[in-house]
């Protein structure tokens, strides 16, 4: 049941009561039985329970992409340019000649055709 804010307009004592949606809104106040307003309330906040709720799970794709290249850019390398940095894709650099990519111990030299 919700719970409704009420005001009285003459000894401005102010009070909750907790009431159906469809019960009559009271109009006396408790204390001096003058009349009374309802106010309007800001209601109840949402609570999410258990795990899984995070901002980002009902996003859109655009808006993930952007996120994604966004982080990529602002990323722990302040010094540099950004130059270095891809075109934000997610695809590997080329290979740095320190090992293969298949993640042998031989180094990463490209197999030319003989």
């Amino acid at each position: 049941m919700p719970t409704y804010e009420y005001k009285c307009t003459k000894c401005k004592h102010q009070f909750e009561a907790v009431q159906k949606m469809t019960d009559k809104p009271l109009t006396r106040c408790p204390e001096c039985r003058c009349k009374i307003k309802r106010l309007i309330g800001a209601g109840a906040g949402v609570i999410f329970k258990g795990s899984g709720f995070y901002t980002t799970d009902y996003r859109s794709d655009s808006y993930k992409k952007g996120a994604q290249s966004e982080k990529k850019s602002s990323g722990d390398d302040s010094t540099s340019s950004g130059e270095d940095k891809g075109s934000g894709d997610s695809k590997p650099k080329k290979d740095s000649g320190k090992s293969s990519p298949d993640g042998g111990d031989s180094p990463g030299k490209k197999k030319t055709a003989e």
